[in-house]
């Protein structure tokens, strides 16, 4: 049955979740988007960079649209939004958890046409001190720069992503890229005080100190120049992460 008529002041949103390997994340990611409400006025599309699947087989929701695309985000992102209907694109990490209420907040703010885009402060699943002091400033760095990152959940009115190009065909900096190009059209992003939260595994797994460190340099080297072909060769893939 076709979707009721959206409000004046309310818009139809498009959850874009971008998967590799994530069979032990899908369904807890979705029932959490399940109760984060607008059953009638958002769509949930999940996109596997695995050719067979194999997260996508596992999803138990019937009314997610399920998809393959070729492996790195950039591209699964770029086909999930090709079919979406939303006006609102939010694009997600498998392992991060929106906070209460985001749907609609991200839903008023874009009605009110002051923004094109935005994401949310970061918040790390964890209770070690130094991993909430990363998260704080990330979000610090993020509300000055107005540039969020991925796991920050990035959103955009669709119109302004289909302008842009969509995400550029990158290993690595594609959110970076795509929110720079958003600040240098001269339109406004929209920095959410309310948390996400997103897992720590990647800290974990490669400690917090020389995540932090190779982030930075990559991103440092990123902005004088270097290509995301060359760096992404000292970055390791989230999704290749060992899950523990």
């Amino acid at each position: 049955m076709p979707s009721p008529p959206t409000q004046p002041n309310e818009c139809r949103l498009s959850v874009i979740v971008p998967v590799l390997d994530e069979q032990e994340q899908i369904n807890a990611c979705l029932d959490h988007l399940r109760r984060q409400g607008l059953r009638d006025r958002r769509e949930i599309i999940v996109v596997d960079g695995d050719p067979h699947g194999g997260t996508i087989a596992l999803i138990r929701d019937p009314e997610v649209v399920r998809l393959t695309g070729d492996r790195g985000r950039a591209r699964q992102m770029n086909v999930g939004a090709s079919v979406a209907r939303g006006e609102i694109l939010l694009f997600l990490h498998a392992d991060t958890r929106l906070p209460n209420g985001a749907l609609e907040k991200i839903s008023s703010v874009m009605a009110a046409g002051e923004c094109v885009a935005g994401a949310f402060d970061l918040g790390i699943d964890s209770d070690r001190w130094i991993l909430r002091h990363i998260a704080f400033r990330a979000s610090v760095r993020s509300r000055i720069s107005r540039i969020p990152y991925g796991d920050q959940a990035i959103f955009i009115d669709r119109d302004c992503f289909e302008r842009l190009g969509g995400f550029a065909d990158m290993p690595i900096m594609e959110d970076v890229d795509l929110m720079r190009r958003i600040k240098r059209s001269g339109q406004k992003i929209h920095i959410f005080r309310d948390k996400v939260l997103t897992s720590p595994r990647r800290w974990e797994a490669e400690g917090p100190l020389y995540t932090t460190l190779r982030n930075q340099i990559l991103m440092f080297c990123y902005y004088l120049g270097a290509r995301p072909e060359t760096l992404v060769r000292f970055y390791k893939p989230q999704n290749q992460i060992r899950r523990t």
